[in-house]
């Protein structure tokens, strides 16, 4: 009993099991320098911007879809940053190719071709990342030349001309191709998703910028908001919080029963198990791909200044207008049953529980079960994406009613606690495979320890 305790004690649990794993302390430390290179990367300036008059005219004379970008980018475009435009292209490159997947026989084909055929897919989402990057970036750069015209931001321009467009759009390029860059090698060498990770980092660095604004609005520093309504919005964001929490870890569970069969002398077989299917399965996706889509055709707006259709696209596409947010809700709701097609077959698992011996009670196996599976999973999306465009329509209500700052919103905080819960699941999952505990409670002794017994 003593030697039991002692075993037991020896085993490291919670996070200082994180310490204890070289390939996953390896991987945390990857992943941190790489987000803080990103973080380093986001005050370097495109050459020829003064940087503090972008930066006013983007925080005070300018909202709406200029402030959704600079979320996205981590304050890179009030920094008019290398990294302006941020995963944003490549986000819309991987919206182009996955749509055309389920369209053109050929990139279907690449699909089914295992790791071969998605590393081509890879490459072809790399070269429209470039072409995308290229008119987003020229975009930018007619948008700040427009800018040197204005009152308040003449000298916004060292120099205008082909050298100075030529010069930003190579930048924006590189810096969007360096994001991308950055994301994969996360993605494969580090914890969590790379690309969402980015996302993530940018919008947590400039929290602690909007917890400043917001205090700044109440009646205790001399603004309008009394101390009640901040309280009210706290508890709001709280609750926002514990929802998505909540709904990010609801499944709806099949029961699967598998067969007994007898194999020599011994009897295989028999277990219940379950299939979960998550009530949001596409996870922070749909509102990112929506966002890229609304984001895209303001940019390519900025390459015709003064027309007549571009202001009245700047009216339309204004977040808070009920066009915006109707045209918004409706994104979401696609990228979710698209992402969840995408990302899941039920033909697949109904062939695979077959081959595996199992069945769900009551449905026959082969087409009949993959046709069930695919009818529960239909109605479960159906709740996940409400309850997403739900939340991502949030901030909006908190931006006209309170002057809250944007990125306080549901899709800044769906984004931030989804991206968070994957990446501990991930971290779990290193911990469990190494018989170390999870981030709570306390565990037992290794597996390995236990045959000693």
């Amino acid at each position: 009993m003593k030697l039991w305790k002692k075993r037991e004690a020896k085993v490291p649990s919670g996070i200082e099991g994180l310490g204890k794993i070289p390939e996953l302390r390896n991987r945390l430390i990857y992943t941190v320098l790489m987000l803080a290179a990103y973080r380093i990367g986001i005050f370097v300036t495109v050459p020829g911007v003064d940087r503090e008059i972008i930066a006013n005219y983007v925080r005070y004379g300018q909202t709406g879809l200029l402030g959704l970008f600079d979320m996205f980018s981590g304050g890179a475009i009030s920094q008019m940053s290398v990294f302006a435009l941020g995963v944003m292209p490549y986000i819309s490159a991987s919206i182009i190719f996955q749509l055309l997947a389920v369209v053109v026989p050929a990139l279907e084909r690449l699909q089914k071709e295992g790791e071969l055929g998605r590393a081509k897919i890879n490459q072809y989402t790399r070269y429209a990342t470039v072409a995308i990057a290229g008119i987003q970036g020229t975009s930018i750069a007619v948008w700040l030349e427009s800018l040197s015209t204005q009152v308040g931001t003449e000298h916004v321009v060292m120099a205008s001309g082909f050298m100075f467009k030529f010069l930003t759009v190579l930048s924006l390029i590189t810096g969007t191709m360096l994001l991308m860059w950055m994301g994969e090698r996360i993605t494969e060498r580090g914890i969590g998703n790379g690309v969402s990770l980015i996302i993530f980092a940018g919008i947590v660095a400039r929290l602690p910028d909007a917890v400043v604004q917001t205090f700044s609005l109440s009646t205790l520093a001399g603004g309008r908001l009394e101390p009640l309504t901040l309280l009210l919005i706290l508890v709001l964001i709280v609750a926002t919080i514990a929802a998505i929490v909540f709904m990010e870890r609801g499944q709806r569970r099949i029961p699967v029963q598998y067969a007994k069969k007898v194999v020599g002398r011994r009897l295989y077989g028999g277990q219940s198990t379950y299939l979960p299917l998550k009530v949001n399965s596409s996870g922070v996706i749909p509102p990112i791909f929506a966002s890229s889509v609304l984001m895209f055709p303001a940019t390519i707006s900025n390459l015709f200044p003064g027309a007549s259709w571009v202001m009245w696209l700047q009216n339309v596409l204004v977040p808070g207008g009920w066009f915006y947010n109707v045209l918004y809700v409706a994104l979401i709701i696609f990228f979710c049953f698209f992402y969840t097609a995408v990302t899941f077959n039920p033909v697949d698992v109904a062939d695979n529980l077959k081959k595996g011996g199992g069945f769900i009670p009551g449905i026959r196996a082969g087409k009949a079960t993959a046709d069930y599976i695919d009818k529960v999973l239909s109605r479960v999306t159906v709740g996940g994406s409400l309850y997403v465009a739900a939340v991502c329509v949030l901030p909006t209500i908190l931006q006209k009613n309170f002057g809250v700052p944007f990125y306080f919103g549901g899709t800044s905080l769906m984004i931030v606690v989804g991206v968070a819960i994957d990446t501990a699941s991930q971290i779990e999952a290193h911990l469990i495979s190494r018989s170390y505990e999870g981030f709570a409670g306390s565990y037992g002794p290794r597996i390995r320890g236990r045959r000693d017994y």
